[in-house]
């Protein structure tokens, strides 16, 4: 007998900052879901930053630490004030540590409908090699 999939609720995570730290805007900032894939020659990372586009998305490279900032503005209505919500609107930030062996310069990123993409290249010797066998 084949099990129904069981529905899974996901909750925003938001960002906690150390002690003595401030972020510099005033608001929520949240935790990206991200999910990470890797091929013979790339790591893959897609985050979802829901209202984040590529002129509020900030992303560093820091020694081992690749630093994702997404900043999304609250809707207003004018002549309209907010009664209830159920979702909360705040900014993103994820940081990831990143091996050695990723080639930093050849680091792409994309964004589309609040879907980033980070396509991380490994090193030429680290990419995965077939080798070929000769008679003889």
């Amino acid at each position: 007998m084949k099990e129904e999939p069981k529905d899974l609720e996901v909750t925003k995570e938001e960002v906690k900052t150390s002690e003595g730290t401030e972020r510099t805007r005033d608001r929520r900032a949240y935790i990206p879901r991200a999910n990470i894939y890797e091929t013979n020659d790339h790591i893959v990372i897609v985050a979802d930053m829901p209202g984040v586009d590529e002129k509020s998305v900030d992303i560093r490279l820091e020694k081992n630490e690749l630093t994702i900032n997404g900043y999304v503005e609250e809707e207003s209505y004018e002549g309209h004030s907010l009664m209830y919500a159920e979702y909360g609107i705040g900014d993103y930030q994820r940081t990831f540590i990143i091996p050695n062996e990723i080639d930093r310069d050849k680091i792409e990123a994309k964004i589309k409908d609040g879907v980033l993409r980070l396509t991380l290249p490994k090193a030429d010797q680290l990419r995965t090699r077939v080798i070929d066998v000769k008679a003889g």
